[in-house]
C-alpha cells in the first residue's frame, strides 16, 4: 500500500489502523466529519488493532460509532465521527 497522506485519506475517507497507531498522518487537517479506520491484522488481531486506533483517536476529538467487518477478507472498519 502506498504511503498514506492527508490527501489520500481525505479522498478515500479511510485510513489504516497502522497509520493511526504509528501517527503517520496528522488528522487535524482532515476535512470531513466521518472517517473509516481499516484494520488488516492477521490471526484475529483486527479487532484489537481497530479498537486500539479508535482509543487513540478518542483522545484527539473523535468518537467511535461502529465497528463492522467488510467483505470476505475479514477487514474490520472502525467508523469514527469527529466530535
Amino acid at each position: 500500500m502506498p504511503r498514506e497522506t492527508i490527501e489520500t485519506v481525505a479522498r478515500s475517507r479511510a485510513i489504516t489502523a497502522a497509520a493511526v497507531l504509528q501517527q503517520l498522518v496528522d488528522l487535524r487537517a482532515y476535512p470531513h466529519r466521518h472517517l473509516a479506520v481499516a484494520a488488516y491484522a492477521p490471526g484475529g488481531d483486527s479487532i484489537s488493532q481497530a479498537l486500539a486506533a479508535a482509543d487513540y483517536l478518542s483522545h484527539t476529538g473523535w468518537e467511535l460509532i461502529n465497528v463492522t467487518e467488510v467483505g470476505s477478507s475479514r477487514t474490520l472498519h472502525a467508523i469514527m465521527r469527529r466530535r
